[in-house]
């Protein structure tokens, strides 16, 4: 089923969060997560991760939930905004690694898994 609206995140980057720079625009960057257009996309808690490809590049982006400034639809503008957090967190918090393509679902319909 279609809803013919592109989710859009806006995050304001800061150390923590690994996007490529040079999309990156006074602190901020717009994210596609769309099934179209990430890949391996997993959320939980603490941490956005999927691959997505930025000029033709494949990047691996890692956003911490905390710089999610809004998501929203990208046709409309109508969406959750947030105010992100900027209390410094402990160097010792990196994202987890990504899962490589061994582990990757099988290809086809996206589905959700609920993660505890």
């Amino acid at each position: 089923m279609d809803s013919g609206y592109t989710p859009q995140l806006l995050v304001a980057v800061d150390a923590r969060t690994r996007v490529p720079p040079g999309f990156v625009k006074d602190g901020q960057i717009v994210l596609n997560v769309s099934a179209g257009a990430t890949r391996n996309l997993t959320m939980d808690n603490d941490w956005i991760q999927f691959s997505a490809r930025f000029g033709g590049v494949s990047h691996e982006i890692s956003i911490p939930v905390d710089r999610v400034a809004a998501i929203f639809a990208r046709e409309n503008g109508q969406g959750l905004h947030f105010e992100p957090v900027d209390a410094p967190e402990p160097p010792e918090q990196t994202p987890p690694p990504v899962p490589d393509e061994s582990s990757a679902p099988p290809r086809g319909k996206p589905s959700l898994k609920v993660v505890k």
